[in-house]
């Protein structure tokens, strides 16, 4: 019932097999090395074999000897194969993917449904609805060889961590190769994300259990959670990566303080505004906490945790971004408001509103059919050289670029599109942004189109769009030292 190939069909497994990683009898040779059998056997071997509700089993069809994909027929009244027979699976199974990239594995696209980027068609249906499907990633993280015995960690610079906002997943992208390269799960509607000055611990807040997970970051794997005071939103570290700053959405809204040393919650600071959004300041001085419904963003002094002043709007508050002097002050945030196609300007020094600036009108033609009329624009990031500041447009399905100091519009890169069945075009409606250390690369989360999008901040191009969970959101850039 997987991966049923009719020889006149078989343009993708043709495609899969002429490229390098999987051309030659030398590269099949490595997979076999590096794609632990074991694993195969205890992991992947079983999918096949598993009665998936309102399908048959894989095994139904691809036993029969005409398949292109063809599993060992078991021994009457065996309910599992024999040693012999997993290993002759396995070497058939090789030879339907691409080591380190199930994006090109047609093991995983042929069963995919198309809406989440498999094949047009799989005789033995979409068995696996989204890649977010615990069978489709068991099956993902074997043929990235994340669990291979034998797959040394590579050495990174930095690490992009997605979180996929309607799963229990977070994706972690490599930027020198813009493919995923470790899946966290276990954590429910992850929201915010950030990391230790070290690098070794991941902190999320979990908005299904309303507690802030720790995460080991080499093995994925939570190591605490931590109870906070009601259910969070976005989370932030002070600069000195003593304290993670939770945003808390539910009222009367709050901002819980997390001791990294001890792991306890050991303060909850009132700022009697349902917090959306929580930042601190590129000097590590202040939290500031915006407020959707409240329509407020309020500045924190970190050095007393209270509040020392605040900014009212007409629109509730969403992402931020700040822009600093030459002493390393702030000088400006730019704040995207809810209804409104741009971002507003507030003056750090007169903690005033000092003006707004209207995304272009073209492109335009997204965001209705979206249902996404109430947030024209949502995300937003200075590039770390400080030369740049990035705006994301639903209406547009674009990201606009504009130069600092002076806010000039340099030009924008389109988005993918999203092709629902039966409907026109739509957009991939963008969410969060971050940037390689170097200021080289951007990424935007596509929510809508399961995807993150790599682009060239030099030439406004997009490098890469790589596949990612169920509504990915917010993301972040860790820096390896």
């Amino acid at each position: 019932m997987f991966l049923v190939f009719a020889i006149v069909v078989s343009s993708v497994f043709a495609t899969a097999q002429e490229l390098p990683a999987a051309r030659s009898e030398t590269a099949t040779s490595h997979q076999a090395e590096a794609l632990s059998f074991q694993l195969f056997k205890s992991s992947v071997q079983p999918v096949f074999l598993k009665e998936r509700p309102g399908h048959a089993r894989c095994y139904g069809c691809h036993s029969e000897s005409n398949r292109i994909f063809r599993l060992q027929k078991l021994s009457p009244g065996a309910a599992d194969w024999t040693e012999e027979q997993s290993r002759q699976n396995f070497q058939t199974v090789l030879q339907l993917v691409v080591r380190g990239e199930p994006g090109f594995s047609p093991l995983l696209l042929h069963p995919l449904a198309p809406s989440a980027g498999g094949d047009p068609f799989h005789s033995g249906g979409w068995q696996f609805s989204s890649q977010n499907d615990p069978d489709w990633l068991t099956l993902a993280d074997w043929v990235r060889g994340l669990r291979a015995d034998t797959q040394p960690a590579p050495t990174r610079l930095s690490l992009i961590y997605i979180t996929n906002s309607a799963a229990d997943t977070i994706d972690v992208v490599d930027p020198a190769t813009n493919k995923v390269v470790q899946v966290i799960r276990g954590i429910e509607l992850p929201h915010g994300i950030t990391f230790s000055p070290d690098g070794a611990r991941v902190y999320v807040s979990n908005e299904s259990e309303s507690v802030l997970d720790v995460v080991d970051r080499v093995s994925g794997q939570v190591t605490k959670k931590i109870e906070l005071s009601a259910r969070p939103n976005n989370i932030a570290i002070t600069k000195d990566g003593r304290r993670v700053l939770v945003g808390i959405r539910t009222l009367p809204g709050a901002v819980d303080v997390i001791d990294t040393t001890s792991l306890t919650r050991v303060k909850t600071i009132p700022v009697n505004r349902s917090v959306h959004n929580i930042y601190v300041t590129p000097d590590g001085k202040y939290a500031v906490v915006g407020s959707i419904e409240s329509k407020s963003a309020t500045i924190i002094d970190l050095a007393t945790d209270q509040v020392a002043w605040e900014v009212e709007f007409d629109r509730g508050v969403r992402p931020m971004a700040f822009e600093t002097n030459p002493d390393g002050s702030t000088r400006r945030i730019f704040v995207q408001l809810s209804g409104f196609h741009g971002f507003a300007i507030v003056d750090f020094a007169k903690r005033a509103e000092a003006a707004r600036i209207n995304l272009p009108g073209e492109p335009t033609g997204f965001g209705i059919l979206e249902g996404r009329t109430g947030t024209p624009s949502h995300g937003i990031g200075v590039a770390p050289d400080g030369k740049s500041l990035w705006v994301n447009s639903t209406f547009a399905n674009a990201v606009f670029e504009y130069s600092l100091p002076d806010l000039k519009l340099i030009g924008h890169s389109t988005l993918p599109l999203v092709h629902p069945f039966g409907h026109p075009p739509t957009g991939a409606v963008p969410e969060w942004i971050t940037f390689t250390p170097d200021s080289t690369i951007v990424y935007v989360t596509n929510s809508a189109a399961r995807s993150v999008s790599a682009i060239d901040t030099n030439t406004l191009k997009s490098i890469a769009v790589i596949p990612a969970g169920e509504v990915p959101k917010r993301i972040n850039t860790l820096v390896l030292h």
